[in-house]
């Protein structure tokens, strides 16, 4: 272990989704999930981590630590919770963390679409309607005309390749369907109310008189490997599944990057190819939900990006891994800042995933990435290891001598 500096201008931040914290929501396409017995543990989303309730016990917790730089997003559902109604009450609620945020020195980036539908929106069809993008462009109108003073920064839609595999491919989330050309139709569905939302978001904020605004979609990618370097036929599933999953989405979403102004990447993890599906490679370091900790693979996916337009700043929009126990987190974001730092890349944030342990989609909590833990029985926040770590890599502006021996013997499990 030795220290290390981040690069001028790199800031440090924290992500969420309004689902996965928020709570006081039943008209979502995910608490009916949840009443489908489809979460691992039964994690009740209409719960979640009732941040709604705590917005500012999380919010001074959140500065407390020196997180200036804040990724949250909004819920479908209640801004709109019958189609053509939007809820001015629930556009206010939305201002008033804003406010709180700004007066706390955290910096938004708003991330409009993060996986939840209304129900009213995903039993009609979601975007498989044929007048979907007219439907979600409505409700980025509505998004920049009510909160458009308080947020410069956008995330379009989050993850569309995870959305339209799992909902559309087998994965598992809602809708639950199994069909490869649907799966393709939402992904291109998604890249047109994307392009459509980047155009909408200037035009309506520069007729508000600004000139800073910034918008992008956030981009899951993987590391891609042959499981049998020696092997052809896992040479070449590697490329393919590499392509599949996020080249394609990559040139078409971002189309030389004039439909972004930052590239957003989330990252977690990379995938042994034999054959088209994940696989990790034989006592590989791995996490507890059995990803592959493979630090140098972020700037991997950063340079694939990067390639296609490099004269954008790259953000990290989520990295983090499920550690339970909170043994190795530490060791992980030493791994992988470090590797970004040293890249040579235009990395200017990292968003780490997430702030507090939260509803983490279909394993509920049974997968904590939090800074902080949550306590589920009484809703109690408590700072961990991991979270007095990252204060102090904000506070040193990298990982000092002392930092880094705290570390000495951490290790991943294999």
């Amino acid at each position: 272990m030795e220290l290390f500096h981040f690069p001028e201008g790199l800031r440090l931040g924290a992500a969420s989704a309004a689902t996965q914290i928020d709570g006081d929501c039943r008209e979502s396409s995910w608490y009916d999930w949840y009443e489908k017995g489809r979460i691992k543990d039964g994690s009740d989303p209409d719960v979640a981590t009732r941040h709604r309730e705590r917005m500012e016990e999380d919010t001074a917790l959140m500065a407390g630590l020196g997180i200036r730089d804040y990724r949250f997003g909004l819920e479908w559902a209640r801004l709109e919770p019958q189609e053509g109604q939007f809820s001015a009450e629930e556009f206010a609620c939305v201002r008033k963390e804003l406010l709180l945020l700004r007066d706390s020195g955290i910096r938004p980036l708003l991330t409009i679409h993060h996986f939840s539908n209304p129900l009213w929106f995903e039993r009609s069809g979601a975007f498989l309607r044929p007048d979907a993008v007219a439907v979600f462009l409505r409700l980025v109108d509505h998004v920049v005309e009510n909160l458009g003073d308080l947020v410069s920064e956008y995330i379009t839609i989050n993850e569309p390749n995870i959305y339209a595999v799992n909902g559309y491919h087998g994965g598992g989330f809602p809708p639950g369907e199994n069909s490869f050309a649907k799966t393709l139709k939402v992904i291109r569905r998604l890249g047109q109310c994307h392009r459509g939302a980047y155009a909408r978001i200037h035009a309506l904020r520069e007729k508000m008189g600004y000139t800073d605004t910034k918008v992008s979609f956030a981009h899951h990618m993987r590391a891609f490997a042959p499981m049998n370097p020696g092997s052809p036929r896992d040479r070449l599933c590697a490329v393919l599944s590499r392509e599949i999953f996020q080249g394609h989405i990559s040139r078409s979403y971002l189309r030389r990057g004039r439909y972004a102004d930052f590239l957003a990447v989330n990252y977690y993890s990379r995938t042994a190819s034999h054959g088209l599906c994940d696989g990790v490679f034989p006592g590989a370091p791995h996490n507890d939900l059995g990803w592959e900790i493979y630090p140098e693979g972020i700037c991997e996916c950063c340079r694939e990006l990067h390639a296609l337009a490099p004269e954008l700043p790259i953000y990290i929009t989520e990295n983090g891994t499920a550690d339970n126990r909170d043994r190795f987190r530490r060791l992980y974001l030493y791994d992988h800042l470090k590797a970004l730092s040293e890249s040579g890349l235009p990395v200017t944030r990292y968003y780490h995933w997430c702030f507090v342990d939260n509803f983490e989609w279909l394993e509920g909590f049974s997968a904590r990435f939090g800074l902080v833990a949550l306590d589920t029985a009484t809703l109690a926040r408590s700072v961990k290891k991991s979270g007095r770590f990252y204060a102090q890599m904000i506070a040193e502006h990298g990982v000092s001598a002392e930092m880094a021996r705290e570390l000495e013997g951490e290790q991943y499990p294999v």
